[in-house]
Formats: structure tokens, sequence, C-alpha cells
């Protein structure tokens, strides 16, 4: 079977994909990750949704409520790179790691977790 990365596709593209999969329209789309149907109709037209490209959120909700189609292959197709997955467990041992640390340690970090998270939406 083929891949996202070997189709080479693009958000339009798997937009149109995911319509023609649940049979479902860009409003549809829209109203179940929480976006203006606005949005969804500049993802298939080619515009990147902002400076940035589409919020990861968003994309994580398309994901989540169109399965057939993995967080890899929708990032990929707005070419993004997907975030790291974060289980149970391991939003535990970080809440628990930063609660250990200083009111001034925990200030830093927050900075340099924000500025981690901004380099990678650009």
């Amino acid at each position: 079977m083929e891949t996202p990365a070997e189709r080479d596709e693009n958000l339009a593209q798997l937009i149109k994909r995911i319509r023609d999969t649940y049979n479902v329209s860009e409003s549809e789309i829209a109203r179940r990750i929480g976006v203006a149907p606005a949005t969804v109709n500049s993802w298939t037209l080619g515009k990147r949704g902002g400076k940035r490209g589409p919020n990861p959120d968003k994309l994580r909700g398309l994901a989540r409520e169109f399965p057939k189609f993995t967080e890899a292959e929708i990032f990929a197709a707005a070419r993004r790179e997907a975030p790291g997955p974060l289980d149970d467990e391991a939003e535990k041992r970080l809440v628990s790691l930063f609660r250990g640390l200083t009111e001034e340690q925990q200030r830093a970090k927050l900075i340099e977790m924000s500025a981690l998270n901004e380099a990678n939406k650009q």
C-alpha cells in the first residue's frame, strides 16, 4: 500500500480523501474539529492557514474525528512534524518532575517549553 510520503499528498488532497472516505462535507469536518468552515475551505484551496500553517490541535482533531487517517499522515500532509506521543504515565511523570522544581526553575522551564513549542509551529 502506498504511504502518504510516497504519495506526496498535501493537506488539500488529504481533506478530499477524508470527505470521500467518510462522506462528509467541509462544513461537517469544520464542525467536528471546532473551526470555521472557511478554515477547512482554505486548506482545500492550498492555503497554509496563517503564517505557520494549520494549528496542531486542529490537525490532531482531524485524526481523532477521522481515525482512518493517522496523526503522522495528517501532519505530513500539512508539511508539519507530528508532536511526540504523550500517554497518561508520561504526563504524570512530567508533572511530578515539574513539581520538584523551584518556582524560578518552573518559570524557566515554562519559557523554554513555550519557545520550543513556538519553534515547532514554524
